[in-house]
């Protein structure tokens, strides 16, 4: 190779070696406009994400969520007749004779669209069978409800285990860990949308993992839970409580946080495309 060649390659790679200069908003305004006409692709004027902290620890509370339960405090509930007792940062279902009857836990502050975080322990050992076996569940709204109940080798109606939309939908798999392991829910539960007379114009979703596998995957709702029926929906409010259920079984609980959802994290169809 001649000097002169060795020299264009030098510079060729010490050029290619050199740092580019940051762009103060990278991006293009030469491309495509995306469905909808808002946004080119890649556009350099699209709004960057809102940074969220994560949480150290797999299942810990990221920077902006609200914790409803951090294993000391249950200044975010109210009982319906007697506070759930919290030992040891567990929170536990009291029995129905200490509080004079059922007795829920409802969340003081009212959500719609939200991610949830709540980890669960059924008793052990167990002593009932079926849905008396480590029944809960999980109240979105204190109407739509997905199950909490001890599904390790305890047989029941498949519409009722635990991952299940309640009286609606079998979860995916049943991943239960044995009576007294904890157990993890993530979900993302979507709202139902209501007309301004009342109509329904969309049901409520509910995506969940159970113990990090997937049991309802987009699921639509049938509207609020009820036993031995079919669900209907009535129109209600853009937000209400959270209510973790009493159903006479003591049900442990830690580690509960929710992040109320802003309307682009839910599910949109494409523009123009048929519903």
């Amino acid at each position: 190779m001649s000097r002169c060649s060795m020299a264009l390659l030098a510079g060729l790679t010490a050029l290619a070696a050199a740092p580019a200069a940051a762009q103060e908003k990278p991006g293009f305004k030469d491309t495509p406009i995306l469905p909808g006409g808002s946004w080119h692709v890649h556009d350099s004027d699209r709004p960057a994400p809102a940074v969220v902290v994560p949480a150290a620890q797999p299942g810990g509370a990221p920077s902006d969520a609200i914790v409803l339960f951090d294993g000391r405090s249950l200044d975010a509930w109210r009982a319906e007749r007697k506070p759930w007792p919290v030992a040891n940062g567990v929170l536990t279902v009291p029995s129905r004779a200490s509080s004079g009857g059922e007795n829920a836990l409802i969340t003081k502050q009212s959500f719609g669209d939200v991610q949830l975080h709540l980890e669960f322990r059924s008793p052990n050992p167990p002593t009932k069978s079926s849905q008396d076996r480590g029944n809960s569940g999980i109240w979105f709204m204190q109407r739509y409800e997905i199950q909490i109940l001890d599904g390790y080798q305890n047989p029941t109606y498949a519409d009722g285990t635990v991952g299940a939309v309640y009286g609606w939908k079998p979860p995916l798999a049943n991943v239960s860990r044995k009576p007294g392991e904890w157990q993890s829910y993530d979900i993302v539960f979507e709202r139902p949308r209501f007309a301004a007379d009342g109509k329904l114009v969309r049901p409520a979703y509910i995506t969940a993992f159970l113990n990090g596998v997937l049991v309802q995957n987009h699921q639509a709702m049938l509207g609020t839970t009820i036993w031995r029926n079919v669900a209907q929906y009535q129109a209600h409010p853009d937000a209400a409580p959270i209510q973790l259920q009493d159903h006479d079984s003591p049900v442990s609980f830690r580690n509960i946080w929710v992040r109320p959802l802003p309307e682009a994290a839910i599910a949109q169809d494409l523009p123009g495309e048929a519903k």
